[in-house]
């Protein structure tokens, strides 16, 4: 047998650089037909994997290195790989094109995007339609070979009850936040105080509003309504291009999901927010092709302070083992107690927009 050759993607593999990944990504270029002499370069931005800019004689192309860990065993590189490609297959060129996958590294291969992210203020009409856009071109495609066989996305949930119950769950889990540090108990009260104390009102008021509307919240939404949801969706995962075009990125969530889901994190996840204003343009869009268009548009109003719940406890992922070794793994945060402190501050100002519960 050959001398096993790949790479050690352990958390502590935080240390993986450009030298140890030569070996792999010579393979994976030449899988690709990508030939010759050819460096890499660490970018910054990655918030879950690692990426790096591959430079060849006339072109470059983008590496992802996937991280992995035994508590959060998702296949990310699968499944953004997979939508990817099957968006490409099917003619939908405002994401990346995927170039070649080597599964045994988890390591991916990507169009290099030359362009810039968003900053929050530019976000602008044109914009809600290029995203709008995207997601209805994916969506006209969910009948077509190969969308079957597609994963469904990441906590995807179809009925009410299920979408409470991953918030649940995540509040579960922050419960049980390590308080031996000063930052990791003042998040211990946060979570257990006004975080716990807001999602119980929120909690019982989706129960008792799908009372008042007659929505049983244990029944999932049909077949036909189900969604390919890029997930994570936002302007936090574009690019600018230096054509001016909107380019979509990082689908390792993506997947078949509720379109409830798909609206309420577009317009929850806080790094480059989309403003309300086009909140009630953006459901009508996404509700019109959809059967009983008035109960979707119910459902989506009725899961929003779900999700803004959610989103607390998304920006709070740092205080649990995983999410701060996923980040290490990433970006090499070293001071891990001033990224405690800021992603507390978020949290605490993503509650206060909860001014209703």
């Amino acid at each position: 047998m050959g001398r096993d050759r790949s790479i050690d993607y352990r958390p502590e593999g935080a240390s993986l650089n450009s030298e140890n990944l030569r070996p792999a990504t010579f393979s994976l270029l030449a899988k690709a037909g990508l030939q010759g002499d050819f460096s890499i370069h660490p970018l910054q931005g990655g918030g879950n994997n690692k990426v790096f800019r591959v430079d060849l004689k006339d072109s470059c192309v983008l590496l992802k290195a996937y991280f992995q860990h035994p508590e959060d065993p998702r296949d990310r590189l699968q499944a953004e790989f997979s939508f990817s490609s099957f968006a490409w297959k099917n003619g939908i060129r405002c994401l990346p094109q995927p170039i070649a996958c080597d599964s045994q590294n988890r390591l991916g291969l990507y169009e290099f995007v030359q362009g810039r992210q968003l900053l929050p203020h530019e976000v602008t009409e044109t914009m809600i339609w290029q995203a709008f856009n995207f997601y209805g071109e994916l969506n006209r495609c969910k009948q077509l070979p190969g969308a079957a066989a597609l994963p469904k996305a990441s906590e995807a949930c179809f009925a009410i009850a299920t979408h409470l119950q991953c918030v649940e769950r995540r509040l579960r889990r922050l419960r049980g936040v390590d308080d031996s540090s000063g930052i990791d108990r003042e998040a211990a009260h946060f979570i257990r105080n006004e975080l716990s104390r807001v999602w119980s009102r929120v909690a019982e008021s989706v129960f008792d509003q799908a009372c008042k509307l007659s929505l049983p919240i244990d029944n999932e939404i049909a077949q036909q309504d189900r969604c390919l949801s890029p997930s994570d969706f936002g302007f936090h995962n574009a690019i600018l291009s230096d054509e001016g075009q909107l380019r979509f990125i990082d689908f390792e969530y993506a997947g078949w999901d509720d379109p409830a889901k798909m609206v309420c994190d577009f317009f929850c996840q806080p790094a480059v927010p989309v403003p309300l204003d086009y909140y009630d343009m953006f459901i009508e869009s996404v509700i019109s092709d959809l059967s009983q268009p008035e109960v979707h548009l119910q459902r989506i109003v009725l899961l929003l302070p779900v999700y803004q719940i959610k989103w607390c406890c998304i920006l709070l992922n740092d205080f649990l083992p995983t999410g701060s070794e996923r980040r290490r793994f990433a970006s090499h945060v070293v001071d891990q107690e001033a990224q405690k402190v800021k992603q507390l501050e978020k949290a605490r100002h993503a509650l206060q927009t909860l001014t209703r519960f």
